[in-house]
């Protein structure tokens, strides 16, 4: 699994015009789910996701976790985060899930958020989509998941 956060002022999520997403202050989370990646990885990786520093603190340091900030998420699944593009020009995705693997685990991670107190909008799996944001920092963090480990 690979998950890019980045941490916004705003953002929102639109599909066929219609915004399905949008939040203020807290952390728009790209999420590409692997092949073989499950229910354990997803509740480590939110984990992480909850309790990453990355928000300033009154002294303006990088001490607060989405939780301590009070932020939101806007969830997207996004399947080119695995994208392999080692060789040639056109990248090859088959270290991606398929969709009917991938759908219920990027489910699990968005209900799993929400478990944990975090307001949590989405996008629409396999859907085409607009993502607006207002990177905040800048601050942009890649996570990978891989036997059972956060990197």
């Amino acid at each position: 699994m690979r998950i890019v956060l980045q941490r916004v002022s705003r953002a929102s999520v639109r599909v066929d015009g219609e915004t399905t997403g949008s939040i203020a202050q807290g952390l728009v989370i790209l999420v590409g789910i692997g092949p073989t990646d499950t229910a354990d990885d997803i509740a480590r990786a939110v984990d992480k996701v909850a309790n990453l520093r990355i928000f300033a603190d009154d002294n303006g340091l990088m001490n607060r976790s989405l939780i301590d900030a009070g932020g939101s998420a806007l969830v997207v699944s996004q399947f080119t985060l695995l994208g392999d593009t080692r060789k040639g020009r056109r990248p090859s995705f088959v270290g991606a899930a398929a969709p009917d693997m991938a759908e219920p685990l990027v489910d699990l991670f968005v209900e799993t958020l929400r478990a944990s107190g975090i307001r949590t909008e989405t996008g629409v799996f396999g859907a085409a989509m607009e993502v607006e944001l207002v990177n905040d920092g800048p601050v942009t963090i890649l996570l990978e998941i891989t036997e059972g480990r956060v990197t």
